[in-house]
Parts: C-alpha cells; structure tokens; sequence
C-alpha cells in the first residue's frame, strides 16, 4: 500500500499562530508523510511581466524544471493549507503561492473547448482558518474550494474553522481547544 504525501502549506506567520495549531491537530490524525511549506520562508514573488512571459515559453517547451513548487502540489495526495482569516481575506502569501503553482501542465489544462481539466492527483484539500470576529468563508475558504474542484481536479474540499476567538478573549484557548478535540476525536 503507497503511503500518503501529504503537503502542509502554512501561510500562517506568527510564531503563536492558532490557526496553525489547529492544522497541526489535524495533521496528527492524517497517516503519510508531510512536506512543509512555510510560505514565508519560501522567498515568493508575485509574478511580474518577465515572469509570466517566461512561464508561458516553459509551458510551450514543456519544460517545467524550474516549477518544483508546483509539482509537488500537484503531486500531492492530500494538501492542508493553513490559512488565517485576517483583513477579510486570506494572507497576500497564499495568493502570490497560488501565482508561482498555477502552471498548465503541471496543475491544470484545457480541452479543446476550453473547459479546465485538473490534473492535481490530491483526494483531499482541507482548508484549515480561525478568524477572531465572524468567519465568512465567501473570502477565502469559497476560493478555494472552487479552484480545486473546477481546475485542479481536487474534488473533496473541507473546511476547519474556528471563529470569534477575539470577540470572546476570556473563552478563546478554550474554543480553541475545544475545536482540536474535535478534530482529534473524529
């Protein structure tokens, strides 16, 4: 039986960060091995015009050498992305690593009639997220869960969340903790 490559993807950046205890908790009950991607450490840069028109002529040529990012997503048979819900959104991380793994050929193609086709072998994404007020998952978890399913051929997307652990200071370790059990005791 192969076992699972999972990929974490932390777009998380603070040291004490709840969202990525929560993503912890849940990797402890996945079986494979993980790869880590802290995208804050991973130096990206948002695709600027060379970029892009240097990616276009790989992906002409077929060669995607210099796309491990990627690959690796797309290699990946379950991902857990990490992701913070702050200034309404997600962090500006996880769109500029969403810019350096979008490559056809790699994550998705299309057919001739222009449809998108996945080619993502990943079963599973879970999108893990805490939000201090109200979790509104239109500006984030929504996203992604429609990219997965209608270009990366990610068909089973599920949300994690803990929401309102700012408004309630006095209860948040414990919603938070709450939460972990949850996700341990499943």
């Amino acid at each position: 039986m192969a076992i699972d490559q999972i990929l974490f993807i932390d777009a998380a950046v603070s040291p004490a960060s709840r969202t990525r205890r929560l993503a912890q908790a849940l990797l402890s009950t996945l079986s494979g091995v993980v790869t880590t991607r802290h995208l804050e450490e991973l130096s990206l840069k948002s695709l600027d015009f060379a970029a892009i028109s240097k990616r276009m002529q790989d992906i002409e040529r077929q060669d995607y050498q210099d796309y491990s990012l990627a690959k690796e997503f797309a290699d990946a048979d379950v991902i857990v992305l990490c992701v913070p819900f702050y200034d309404c959104s997600f962090p500006s991380l996880l769109k500029v690593y969403l810019e350096n793994i979008y490559v056809m050929g790699l994550v998705t193609s299309f057919s001739p009639e222009g449809r998108p086709i996945g080619l993502c072998k990943a079963k599973k994404l879970y999108y893990v997220s805490t939000s201090g007020g109200p979790f509104d998952p239109r500006y984030g978890y929504d996203y992604w869960k429609t990219l997965c399913q209608d270009y990366f051929g990610i068909q089973e997307v599920e949300l994690i969340s803990v929401e309102m652990i700012d408004v309630f200071p006095d209860k948040a370790e414990r919603i938070l903790l709450d939460k972990i059990h949850e996700i341990t005791h499943r």
